[in-house]
């Protein structure tokens, strides 16, 4: 052995993982990255320095950047969906209805400014995520709709001065409404901070006519 092979400091390598736990060691790393750049700046180089582990152990698991980019938003897609049945009530019966849907808007938000990563990929979709991901979103948008919906017609029924109130539109309305707020939450924080965020929803419940939940 030479003496400069003896000085050439040993390659460090990653540690063995299993495949889930790599997998999901790689997409954590992505989602990180993703919180300091826009998805189209994404690239392999620093998912593996941020994951620690040289490139061709990246490349084992996700051949190329197309797939890893649909792997990680169909992950933060799914978490989203979870987050948002957590936050849906139970039912609205003997509730306001504008009342419980401000309430639910501010959950939402909340969700929105703990989670701006995942909601800017959801909320913000950028030109670069795949046709296949912005179906799913729109599938997803419709699922929860209806969801939606059955809450306000079922809460609707027990309020006899409701009972013309279009549940359909009314959930529609709120589910659009939550979306534009958690949108400008997680694009422009500064401009848009929770506070000033919840004085609107506020606001609104009391032009019309609703009282202002707790």
């Amino acid at each position: 052995m030479t003496a400069t092979q003896e000085q050439r400091p040993r390659r460090r390598y990653a540690p063995r993982l299993p495949p889930h736990e790599r997998r999901a060691q790689l997409l954590d790393a992505a989602f990180a990255v993703l919180g300091r750049m826009e998805l189209h700046e994404l690239n392999m180089e620093a998912v593996a320095q941020e994951a620690g582990v040289g490139k061709p152990v990246l490349y084992t698991v996700f051949k190329t950047r197309a797939e890893l980019v649909e792997a990680l938003l169909e992950r933060e897609r799914e978490r989203g969906l979870a987050q948002i049945a957590d936050t849906l009530p139970a039912d609205l019966i003997g509730a306001e209805p504008v009342a419980a849907a401000s309430a639910t808007v501010e959950a939402f938000v909340g969700l929105a400014l703990a989670n701006p990563t995942r909601w800017r990929l959801i909320l913000a979709t950028p030109a670069s995520a795949p046709d296949e991901y912005r179906a799913a979103l729109r599938a997803s948008r419709t699922d929860i709709l209806a969801r939606a919906t059955a809450l306000v017609e079922a809460g609707i029924a027990t309020l006899p001065r409701w009972t013309h109130m279009d549940a359909g539109l009314l959930a529609n309305a709120t589910l659009t409404v939550a979306e534009m707020l958690g949108r400008l939450a997680v694009s422009d924080p500064d401009e848009y901070p929770r506070e000033r965020l919840q004085d609107f929803v506020r606001s609104v419940v009391v032009l019309v006519g609703g009282s202002v939940p707790d």
